[in-house]
C-alpha cells in the first residue's frame, strides 16, 4: 500500500501542488485507456475530488496513489463505454488530442498515443489495456502494475505478454514525422484535385479508410478497403472539397488536418503510415469529437481546481 503509519495534517495547498505536479501523467494514463478526451478529463476530475477527501497525511507516495486511482476509475469507465459503443452507428474512432497545446500528454513516452494504436487497443479488455499502457507508455514495473490492478505479478506479466502478442500482428506506423507529413499533404492535395493516380501512389495495398460520424450524413458506415475504393471515396464527391480550408494540426504527436468550411470545422483527417504508404485513413465527422479536440488545445497542466465544499 501507499500509506505510512505516522499521520500529519496536509493542507489544501499541498494537495493542489501534488495534484498539479502529476496531472499530465494522470490524464495521459486515462486518455490512453479510454481513447476519449472528455472521459479522461472526467476521470481526472473525479480523482481530484477523491484526493481532497483522502487523509493525505498517511499517503507515502502521492504519484502512486493518484496513478492507481486514475487507472482503476479509467477501467470502470472503459467497461461501461464498451457497452455504449455497441450502439454507435458506423466505425468508432478515438478522440484525438491536440498535443501542440499540451505536449506533456505524451511527455513520459510516446507509446500508445498515436490514434491508430489507440484504435487497436480497443481490441483488448479494459484491464489488459491498462496493464499494457502502464508498462509500455509509462514504464511501470510489473510489481507496481500488480499493486495498481490488485493482481499477482505473475498474472500481470501474462496479461502484458498476451497483449503484446495480440497487437504484434496489427498494422503500426513506422515512418518519421517528416514522411508522415509528406504523405498526408500528398493525400489531401490529390484528393482535393481529384488526382486518383497520385492518390493511389501514396496508399498501401492494405489501406483501410474509417469514417466516424455516428450516423451523420455522408460518413461511410463500414470500413472501406483497398487502394481503388479508398481513392474513389476520397475523390468521388468533389463537393466535399469545394470551398474547404484544410489546416494542419498536431494530433496525438502527429500532423493531422482540420477541414474547415465557411469558417467552421467539419472534419478531422488523420493517417497512419508505414514504409509502403498510408495504411489507415481516419475521418472524424462527429461534431462532439471535433469539439473535444478543439477544447483539448486549451488544456493546461494546471487547470482550475475546485475544492470540495466550495
Amino acid at each position: 500500500m501507499y500509506l505510512k503509519p505516522s499521520p500529519t495534517t496536509s493542507d489544501l495547498d499541498e494537495a493542489v501542488s501534488d495534484f498539479v505536479q502529476y496531472r499530465a501523467r494522470l490524464f495521459g494514463i486515462a486518455y490512453r485507456v479510454l481513447g476519449s478526451v472528455a472521459e479522461a478529463e472526467d476521470v481526472v476530475q473525479e480523482v481530484w475530488l477523491r484526493w481532497q477527501k483522502t487523509d493525505r497525511s498517511v499517503v507515502v507516495s502521492p504519484v502512486a496513489f493518484l496513478s492507481s486511482a486514475t487507472t482503476r476509475l479509467a477501467i470502470n469507465v472503459a467497461q461501461s463505454a464498451r457497452v455504449r459503443r455497441e450502439t454507435y452507428i458506423g466505425p468508432w474512432l478515438p478522440e484525438p488530442v491536440d498535443t501542440s497545446g499540451d505536449p506533456e500528454v505524451g511527455a513520459q513516452r510516446a507509446e500508445a498515443l498515436e490514434l491508430a494504436l489507440l484504435l487497436v487497443l480497443e481490441k483488448l479488455s479494459p484491464t489488459e489495456r491498462a496493464a499494457y499502457v502502464l508498462r509500455e507508455a509509462f514504464d511501470y514495473s510489473y510489481p507496481e502494475i500488480a499493486e495498481v490492478l490488485q493482481l499477482s505479478v505473475v498474472n500481470v506479466r501474462q496479461i502484458v505478454s498476451r497483449s503484446r502478442k495480440r497487437l504484434a500482428g496489427e498494422p503500426r506506423g513506422s515512418v518519421d514525422a517528416l514522411e508522415h507529413r509528406r504523405l498526408l499533404d500528398a493525400f489531401v492535395s490529390a484528393a482535393r484535385t481529384g488526382d486518383v493516380a497520385s492518390l493511389e501512389a501514396v496508399l498501401a495495398p492494405d489501406i483501410v479508410s474509417l469514417s466516424d460520424g455516428n450516423g451523420i450524413r455522408g460518413a461511410a458506415r463500414i470500413p472501406v478497403v483497398g487502394r481503388a475504393r479508398v481513392a474513389n471515396l476520397a475523390t468521388a464527391t468533389p463537393r466535399f472539397w469545394q470551398g474547404t480550408d484544410p489546416r494542419p494540426v498536431q494530433a496525438n504527436g502527429r500532423t493531422g488536418m482540420i477541414i474547415y468550411r465557411d469558417g467552421s470545422p467539419t472534419t478531422i483527417l488523420t493517417i497512419a503510415a508505414s514504409g509502403d504508404g498510408i495504411r489507415r485513413v481516419m475521418w472524424l465527422f462527429n461534431p462532439s469529437k471535433i469539439a473535444a479536440f478543439l477544447d483539448s488545445g486549451a488544456r493546461t497542466t494546471a487547470p482550475a481546481l475546485t475544492p470540495v465544499g466550495r
